[in-house]
């Protein structure tokens, strides 16, 4: 049997920029003015090292994440017998636009075109120092052009001929309509999907399992809502369902326990919460905490950067 680590993976995107959109931030990261590229690139070493002798050997980083291809390349050339061993997932059709600012007016930028494409594979490339093993569009919704854009799935059919598993990630209420819509495309380039699931916003699920049932690999983001679930309030239902057992560990716990779900992202950004997740197991839960999906991803769009 694998330990339980074996299918955690850890993502890049609260460390790999000084803002983003997760609770707890200055508690976990300290003083904003503090959190310089070369002190960010320390943490994403640390948390780096520390997932490798937990037995995590998928890491995910994307375009967007601020530098975070850039310091996973350093931490990759410093090891370079620990490639062949993990697996390497990046994301392109966001833009980091951030300047290192905490007090930016727009963080990332959106686009999914040909143009976006021909650009960051090479930036990719450039900074991982290597081709990642998965390659993914960033966060499509059904407003998106990129599953209708046959030059751009042409493009991606290529990347997947050079031996890249080429895949997408979703985002917002309609996650299944999305995963659903890529299912039904012709000789499609995709066989990995990244989506958001949790105790709060479970409705991609069915689409989730259909995807899996065709062979497809099932990345889970954002298992603890953005930190909303990473400490749960007394008297709270979330308390009540966790029993004793630590609200964040618990929450990765019910991602683990989903048959669909190949590898659950722990978005750790200290050490002791990377270690505390790497215990957690697979616990069978209902869904009580479940909201509506437009109402929560209404709060996660108002959720300010820090």
């Amino acid at each position: 049997m694998h330990a339980p680590s074996a299918r955690l993976g850890l993502g890049l995107a609260a460390v790999g920029r000084p803002a983003y959109i997760t609770t707890a931030r200055d508690s976990d990261l300290g003083d904003p003015a503090a959190r310089s590229i070369d002190a960010m690139r320390e943490r994403a070493h640390l948390l780096l090292d520390e997932a490798w002798a937990l037995g995590i050997r998928y890491v995910d980083a994307a375009r967007s994440y601020g530098l975070a291809e850039e310091f996973l390349g350093s931490w990759l050339a410093t090891h370079p017998g620990r490639r062949e061993h993990l697996t390497v997932g990046s994301k392109w059709g966001y833009a980091y636009v951030g300047e290192w600012r905490m007090d930016a007016v727009v963080h990332e930028r959106k686009e999914h075109s040909v143009a976006m494409f021909d650009r960051q594979w090479p930036e990719t490339l450039e900074a991982l120092g290597t081709a990642p093993d998965l390659y993914l569009v960033h966060s499509v919704t059904p407003e998106s052009t990129a599953l209708a854009d046959a030059e751009l799935l042409d493009r991606l059919r290529g990347l997947k001929a050079g031996g890249v598993r080429v895949g997408l990630s979703t985002s917002g209420p309609h996650q299944g309509e999305v995963v659903r819509a890529a299912l039904a495309i012709e000789d499609s380039p995709f066989t990995v999907v990244q989506s958001t699931w949790n105790l709060l916003e479970p409705s991609v699920a069915p689409a989730l399992q259909t995807a899996h049932d065709a062979g497809w690999t099932i990345v889970v983001k954002e298992a603890l809502a953005n930190g909303e679930l990473a400490r749960a309030e007394s008297g709270s239902r979330l308390e009540a369902l966790a029993s004793g057992t630590p609200s964040d560990v618990f929450a990765l716990g019910a991602a683990l326990a989903q048959p669909w779900a190949d590898i659950v992202l722990s978005g750790a950004t200290t050490l002791a919460h990377l270690r505390r997740g790497a215990r957690a197991l697979p616990v069978d839960t209902s869904g009580e905490l479940a909201t509506d999906p437009i109402d929560y991803w209404r709060r996660r769009s108002e959720r300010p950067w820090r």
